[in-house]
Formats: C-alpha cells, structure tokens, sequence
C-alpha cells in the first residue's frame, strides 16, 4: 500500500492507496480540493465536515449532470427516530468541531 500526503483546501491528509494507482488518488484530489474551495467560496468559513459535505454534494452534481447518474433510490423510507438522532448527533459534532476549532485557534 501507498501512502501519500495530500492537501484538501489547505488542510493535510495522509491517504493510503494501492500501489501503483497514486496518479488517480491525486487526480481525485485535485477534483476534491477544488470542489472544496469552491463550498468555502460560496458559503464562507465551514466546519471541515460541512466543507467535505458540500464539496461531494458538488462533486455529485457534476456527475449527473455530465453522466447522467441516477441516486439510488432508497428500499425503504429511513426511521424517523434514527433521521432525528442523527441529526441531533451531526448537531453535538458541529457544535464539538466549532469549539474545537475555537481552541485551536486561540493563543
């Protein structure tokens, strides 16, 4: 396994990789850093989850637009109590990310 160092919007990532397939890791890269600077440009400072979220929502539009994917339709309607809790749980982590970056960003 490779592994590389690569950056999504001025953020570092180390990602590992077959052997021999680092050129299409960096190709992907590249289209996620870009997607990733776009969400920052059009939506202001993000939490790193949102901007990551917004750059594959991006990054997904794209690909039915110019391919034609379809989104898999789900086989069964999602629990309401399971969509609740995860809500409430992206919420907690929003909220722990801001405080974290806080934190981080204080001298």
């Amino acid at each position: 396994m490779a592994e590389l160092d690569v950056d999504i919007a001025g953020r570092r990532y180390r990602v590992a990789c077959r052997d021999g397939e680092e050129d299409n890791l960096r190709a992907a890269v590249a289209i996620v850093d870009a997607k990733s600077r776009e969400a920052l440009a059009g939506m202001g400072a993000l939490s790193e989850a949102r901007q990551l979220l917004f750059a594959s929502l991006l990054i997904a539009d794209q690909l039915i637009d110019k391919v034609g994917v379809q989104a898999p339709q789900p086989l069964m309607p999602p629990d309401p109590q399971v969509v609740r809790r995860v809500d409430a749980l992206a919420e907690r982590l929003e909220r722990l990310a801001g405080s974290l970056e806080k934190t981080a960003a204080a001298p």
